[in-house]
């Protein structure tokens, strides 16, 4: 007795279907990655990059983002923002968000001054925080983004004190009528003097290895159908 291929038109086309779905998102993943991996390689060059020096020039977002930057001028001290469901060690908490106005000009740049705890059982009660008056000069890492959450009811109207899931500056830009830089700082360096702020700001997670892990399922499934195809297809019969 011989094993004899036999050749099926309907599971031939749903396998070609099949091997060319998996293929193709295979591929997509693999260009995920490869872009992910690019990425890797501009934060490590931009982080050992000399810091920017921000002036009232408005800047595109990507051409700065991951770069540390510094800037002089002062904080809009009526204008404190709180980005909720921000969690630090296991503590729930908030970013806190003040736009700074950029010396010798009306542009403002969003800073994230650090992290700052929440109160247990009180959620409108806003944590206490010192903010330096006059000129001083911020250092930090400019981002195009704080992170995203996901949104709980309709959001908050943007205003002085809001918690907020979630703020670009467009959004900020619109509601305080400033002229604003389309990104944020990170603050980093030590906090003021008795101030509680933490400033121990998570890596980006591009997530190459995820990309890597979803292209080789994609490329299992192709193979997978295509050696299913064939077990299949073959019947006992005689030469």
């Amino acid at each position: 007795m011989l094993k004899r291929f036999r050749f099926r038109a309907i599971p031939f086309l749903a396998t070609v279907l099949l091997v060319a779905l998996g293929v193709s998102l295979g591929q997509w993943q693999d260009r995920r990655a490869a872009q992910k991996i690019a990425l890797q390689a501009t934060l490590a060059e931009r982080a050992v990059q000399a810091p920017l020096v921000l002036g009232p020039k408005l800047l595109g977002k990507e051409d700065v983002a991951f770069r540390p930057v510094s800037v002089a001028g002062e904080f809009v001290t009526g204008w404190p923002l709180f980005l909720d469901n921000r969690p630090q060690q296991g503590k729930v908490g908030f970013y806190l968000l003040m736009p700074f106005k950029i010396a010798g000009s009306n542009t403002h740049v969003l800073v994230a001054r650090g992290w700052l705890p929440r109160y247990n059982g009180e959620h409108d009660r806003l944590p206490e925080f010192s903010t330096p008056p006059g000129t001083v000069i911020v250092t930090g890492v400019a981002k195009a983004g704080m992170g995203k959450v996901m949104q709980l009811g309709d959001p908050a109207m943007v205003k002085p004190g809001a918690i907020l899931q979630n703020l670009t500056p467009d959004q900020f830009a619109d509601a305080s009528k400033l002229a604003v830089q389309p990104f944020f700082i990170e603050q980093t360096g030590p906090p003021e003097a008795g101030d509680n702020l933490v400033r121990d700001w998570p890596a980006p997670a591009l997530g190459v290895e995820k990309h890597q892990g979803y292209a080789f399922q994609w490329y299992a499934l192709a193979g997978m159908a295509l050696l299913f195809f064939v077990v299949t297809g073959f019947r006992r019969g005689t030469k």
